[in-house]
């Protein structure tokens, strides 16, 4: 059993029945719906998930989860995902694969959001690995960019893989991936591009988790908030 599929077991065993899950998006989060419906299967647990994509609720149909509509819902009870940076003070960097606003609706309604990872994923501060992922509305994209830079921030759209378009999320936004030259705190990061209009949704979840769980050989290490 590899770090991934340690940490996903260890989280599943916070599911009680009748809760109402967030399944995130992820080669992690995979291992974590596979373990939910192994559970449901095995233990005839009963409870019902939420998808933060289409990627994640497929698979959760799959598998034969009882899969609801984020629509169909005014909360959750745990909300379990990845990251692809976490700071000391649990502030995560999220977006790679581009659902930010599914993913932080999920996250801020959540009882609990737990976050699993492994140790490659511990930082010093946010956006030390990774540019930071801005979802921008399309007709805005050129001011967002100069509102940016004003804080110290330099960032491109985001292109398909093959380098032959835009990437474009699953409601509309185009992708900023911006970068920094000084060293600001992801809290304050976090205060200043949410107060830039035009942006849609960025990658810092700051205040949002509750626990991080990371799997380094064969071991499970707890960080609660």
């Amino acid at each position: 059993m590899n770090d991934k599929q340690l940490v996903a077991e260890h989280a599943v065993q916070h599911v009680k029945p009748g809760m109402i899950v967030g399944l995130g998006t992820g080669s992690t989060a995979n291992f974590f719906i596979e373990a939910l419906a192994r559970r449901q299967n095995e233990e005839g647990l009963q409870f019902k998930v939420v998808s933060s994509s289409v990627v994640s609720a497929n698979k959760a149909k799959q598998l034969g989860l009882s899969l609801l509509g984020m629509d169909h819902i005014d909360g959750l009870d745990l909300y379990v995902d990845g990251a692809d940076e976490v700071s000391p003070d649990l502030t995560l960097l999220k977006g790679r694969g581009y659902d930010l606003v599914r993913e932080k609706l999920l996250a801020k309604a959540a009882d609990q959001f737990l976050v699993l990872i492994d140790a490659s994923k511990k930082v010093n501060r946010i956006g030390e690995k990774f540019p930071i992922p801005i979802e921008v509305s399309p007709f805005a994209w050129r001011l967002v960019q100069r509102s940016v830079a004003a804080i110290g921030g330099q960032g491109s759209l985001r292109q398909t893989a093959n380098q032959d378009g835009l990437v474009v999320t699953s409601h509309g936004s185009l992708v900023l991936d911006v970068a920094f030259a000084s060293n600001p705190d992801g809290k304050t990061l976090n205060d200043q591009l949410s107060a830039i209009p035009g942006i849609v949704e960025h990658g810092i979840f700051s205040g949002l988790t509750r626990a991080v769980f990371c799997g380094q050989d064969g071991l499970v290490e707890e960080q609660w908030a």
